[in-house]
């Protein structure tokens, strides 16, 4: 069994994860469009979605996930705010998130474990006032969201973003884990923290 699967899905092409756990289960990380049929297709009922932020490409199908059953657990409560649906209505997109309950907030907790899972969580703000990592210590794995890219970084300009902000938590709380660690992140290929902190565009360590 991999440890982690990703799927990409919506016009914006995000990134969802699923992880195994030691249990035989699995743990989904973010929500874009399509992802229940994803699950579907692969005969998966997650145990938990876990949101490493709120903006609606990473949302899009939480509401469905949700009717499956399946508990969300995000940094804070669900708002139109932290989904940015009118600003992207502004951008001439006009799109729509369906509202969910997040069953969890994780707002000042550090680490979660589920079903035997054991995830270190880092707040990293400057994207989205809720942007959270995910860290599977134990397999040198890092699910970042759109805080770290491949090569850059999440925009800092949109509602509640600070690039300062973000930057300064890269290098505190994500620069500072082990260099082999594998980064994975809300859009585009996955990295290293080595590699990121050598030759990325925006903050190099």
């Amino acid at each position: 069994m991999d440890a982690i699967q990703r799927f990409e899905g919506g016009f914006l092409l995000t990134n969802a994860y699923l992880l195994s756990t030691p249990g035989g289960g699995h743990v989904l990380i973010d929500a874009p469009a399509d992802t229940v049929q994803w699950l579907q297709h692969a005969k998966i009922k997650p145990l938990a979605l876990l949101l490493t932020h709120q903006h609606f490409d990473h949302v899009m199908d939480a509401a469905a996930v949700s009717a499956m059953g399946v508990p969300i657990y995000s940094w804070s409560g669900y708002s139109k705010e932290l989904t940015a649906e009118e600003i992207v209505k502004q951008w001439g997109m006009p799109m729509t998130v369906e509202p969910y309950t997040v069953d969890h907030e994780l707002a000042g907790e550090t680490t979660l474990e589920i079903e035997g899972l054991s995830l270190e969580l880092a707040h990293v703000p400057g994207h989205s006032p809720d942007s959270v990592t995910f860290h599977d210590k134990e397999r040198g794995i890092l699910v970042s969201g759109d805080t770290l890219f491949n090569g850059s970084t999440g925009r800092g300009d949109l509602p509640g973003g600070s690039l300062e902000l973000l930057c300064r938590g890269i290098v505190e709380k994500i620069y500072t884990l082990p260099g082999e660690t594998r980064v994975y992140p809300g859009h585009g290929p996955d990295t290293t923290v080595a590699t990121e902190k050598r030759s990325n565009a925006v903050v190099q360590g």
